[in-house]
């Protein structure tokens, strides 16, 4: 089926397109972009007053299938996807059983193409089981489809294995994603090491669990000429370190996720479990620096670290509770409100960090409105306010701290490979 969006304002970062004008889809492509354009034979989607964009990348979403089918499915997690303007999403390896050889890949790829709801990128496990001691076949996981590999959830503890780790990723095209935690600086640690975690009586984590690893793997990836991403970034000496690496040349990129430049550690004073994430929320200056990275481009990605948890893990005394919130559904209007809305980064900028730049990191085709290119194409009422309330939620968890919280710009509609999915 054709598809034509009428009078849409476009903004493709990949091809330094914003302005106003039409674009043509035809099996699953991208035709024509730009300008006034005619098809009888098309169905028309009015877009005046709207902002078109490329599809939105999640480069760290935790679907939970297979092991945790009780917290989210892969249909339930594109659904979610979908509705905040993501089509395609990578999939972190720590999984019942952990992503760790090519059937393991495959299985994601062929289910969520199944759902025909949105694309997943399986993210292969740097070791098997993440112990941390034995690689995994990392040119076979290459084969089946995944881009980068990740023990997330866990730092490679031993440097000696995680060079190793970096060479062969290396050898083998694949980007390295390192989650960076200490975790002997954490031990039973719930929330950042502070005024507040002091008042609150709560057990520290200090932002050195994260720079110490974020310094030693990008010492790792420079020796062993590996590209190395950092996940989730969460202090201000992490993104200082970033951009003194990308200064000297280093092959390093890194992602915030919204929660950690929407919120500080004070938030925690409720007592509020679904605030409970790692790495934790840190203080005003962090949110600061991250907004700042963001905005002079140390920071390259926005992402989600979308993580269901069911109710009752949810339900817990703080100290006993999962880390973790969903975040699939609210990225796009938390951006919006503390990004663009703060002029920190402009309506260009902010698609930028969840389309064009999450695919060139990943080598993806996708990311772009460019002509041929496959139709993955979002449209966002900019201005639309609107309620996130646990009814709408389509993930099978609703650990999130903003139900019930106003938000602003929503994703209308979304389209997957030429079909339109949602809206």
């Amino acid at each position: 089926m054709k598809i034509l969006i009428k009078g849409g304002r476009i903004i493709d970062p990949a091809a330094g397109v914003d302005k106003e004008g039409d674009i043509l889809i035809d099996k699953g492509r991208v035709v024509k972009t730009g300008g006034i354009i005619k098809d009888p034979a098309a169905k028309v989607i009015a877009a005046a007053g709207k902002i078109v964009s490329p599809g939105f990348i999640d480069m760290h979403t935790h679907l939970r299938e297979p092991g945790r089918e009780d917290a989210e499915t892969i249909e339930t997690a594109l659904e979610c996807a979908i509705r905040g303007g993501f089509t395609t999403v990578s999939a972190m390896p720590n999984t019942t059983p952990t992503c760790q050889t090519a059937a393991d890949a495959r299985f994601l790829i062929e289910k969520g193409e199944k759902t025909g709801k949105g694309h997943i990128i399986p993210i292969g496990a740097i070791t098997k089981n993440r112990m941390g001691e034995e690689l995994t076949e990392m040119a076979e996981l290459k084969e089946a489809g995944c881009l980068a590999v990740s023990d997330d959830g866990d730092s490679v503890n031993d440097a000696g294995v995680a060079r190793k780790a970096m060479e062969y990723a290396s050898m083998c095209g694949m980007l390295v994603i390192s989650h960076c935690e200490d975790k002997s600086l954490v031990r039973e640690g719930t929330m950042h090491e502070g005024y507040w975690s002091t008042v609150l009586g709560l057990a520290p984590i200090p932002a050195a669990s994260e720079t110490t690893i974020v310094e030693r793997d990008i010492s790792l990836a420079e020796l062993a000429g590996a590209r190395l991403h950092i996940a989730h970034v969460s202090c201000a000496q992490s993104v200082e370190i970033i951009k003194k690496a990308k200064a000297r040349g280093c092959q390093v990129t890194a992602e915030v996720t919204p929660h950690h430049f929407s919120l500080t550690d004070e938030c925690l004073k409720t007592y509020d479990t679904n605030l409970k994430v790692n790495p934790p929320l840190r203080t005003k200056k962090d949110v600061e620096a991250l907004r700042k990275g963001l905005k002079d481009g140390a920071i390259d990605v926005i992402a989600t670290d979308h993580a269901p948890h069911p109710e009752n893990e949810k339900q817990k005394e703080f100290d006993h509770a999962p880390f973790g919130m969903i975040g699939l559904e609210t990225a796009l209007p938390l951006s919006v409100m503390n990004l663009v809305d703060t002029k920190h980064l402009t309506w260009p900028a902010l698609i930028e960090k969840l389309t064009s730049n999450p695919a060139k990191i990943l080598g993806l085709d996708r990311g772009t409105l460019k002509e041929n290119a496959p139709a993955d194409i979002v449209i966002i009422d900019p201005g639309k306010e609107w309620v996130y309330s646990r009814e709408e939620i389509r993930s099978l968890s609703r650990n999130s701290p903003f139900v019930g919280k106003k938000m602003k710009a929503k994703v209308i509609c979304a389209i997957v490979d030429g079909n339109i999915v949602f809206g």
